[in-house]
């Protein structure tokens, strides 16, 4: 960039904060050279000095300095966003997992098996492939909020820089409800109750789990028996209170009964025998109710994908009877 220019707000990134924008618009600009710029007023706001966590509003007005040759992402250290090219068949497949679509908020139907973000090792996944969900939208969607690859289910994204920020709020403040359920080995000894086990990150052989830790990060999961077969097995709903990860397998091997399929936290006790069920983790994001970004509140609920579906079956569990409304937990 040669000279000053100046760049207006636009409604979409209404809300956010200054730094974020830059971020948005000149990816290879560290922050430590932002806060240089605005300490010394070359970044400005409406003509007037602006902090990095100043939140915007649309039409104003941003004064951008010269910035000069900036470093590749290589020499920066940042990883380029990897973009995968889909072919139309695999871009048609992934918007039919659409579940609800307006101009803020899309939410899909995540199958199990699917990363949703890249890591080492890791090409394929679902943050790589979002320009086939942006659909007549200005901007690709963004991820809000994760599951885990091998759980199934409702994930929202936001489908602006403004929504995305509210949404991340609404999972940040605990204004968000999440329900999943799940197929556990065993029956827990009290059908309807809250796990408290604080949770800690452990690598090794297996990579990444989490292990019961007084010095662990808080972990809240309410949970209730839907339906049981004898002691054998049970259908519980879950509603995790915070977002730890692998929170529900853990808290659910915490309670004795660990969740079908989850070798990593229940090993030979969490296989259940039976010509009709899968081998795949038994979690499954059921429903997810928040806040929109537009005003109101936005509830999706996920069908039990196929596989799921046969285990529900097989034990004769009715699946209306877990979708019970999320203020009948007890918190």
């Amino acid at each position: 960039m040669s000279g000053v220019t100046t760049k207006t707000v636009t409604a979409a990134e209404s809300d956010i904060r200054l730094d974020r924008w830059f971020k948005r618009h000149f990816p290879e600009l560290n922050h430590g050279r932002l806060e240089k710029l605005l300490r010394t007023g070359q970044v400005r706001v409406d003509t007037k000095r602006a902090k990095a966590g100043d939140r915007l509003a649309a039409g104003q007005q941003i004064r951008v300095p010269p910035l000069g040759p900036m470093p590749t992402a290589a020499e920066s250290g940042r990883r380029p966003r990897q973009v995968l090219e889909l072919t139309e068949h695999e871009a048609r497949d992934l918007r039919r997992l659409v579940l609800h679509k307006d101009d803020d908020v899309l939410a899909i139907d995540k199958p199990a098996g699917l990363t949703v973000q890249g890591g080492q090792g890791i090409t394929r996944h679902l943050d790589a492939m979002l320009e086939a969900l942006q659909f007549e939208a200005d901007e690709r969607p963004r991820l809000v909020h994760r599951l885990d690859r091998d759980t199934s289910g409702v994930l929202l994204l936001g489908r602006n820089a403004k929504a995305a920020a509210k949404l991340a709020e609404a999972f940040r403040d605990r204004s968000t409800r999440k329900l999943y359920w799940a197929v556990v080995a065993g029956v827990p000894k009290q059908h309807q109750g809250r796990v408290t086990v604080a949770l800690e990150k452990q690598l090794g052989w297996g990579g990444e789990r989490v292990v019961a830790s007084e010095g662990g990060k808080p972990a809240e999961t309410l949970y209730r028996v839907v339906e049981h077969v004898g002691k054998r097995g049970a259908w519980l709903a879950l509603m995790p209170l915070t977002g730890r990860t692998h929170q529900l397998r853990a808290h659910c091997a915490a309670l004795g009964t660990p969740i079908v399929g989850d070798a990593k936290y229940g090993g030979e006790a969490a296989a259940l025998t039976g010509e009709q069920l899968s081998r795949r983790l038994h979690l499954h994001a059921r429903s997810i109710r928040l806040p929109h970004p537009a005003g109101g509140t936005l509830e999706v609920t996920a069908p039990l994908p196929a596989d799921l579906r046969q285990t529900w079956d097989f034990f004769g569990f009715e699946v209306s009877g877990g979708d019970a409304p999320f203020d009948d937990f007890d918190e």
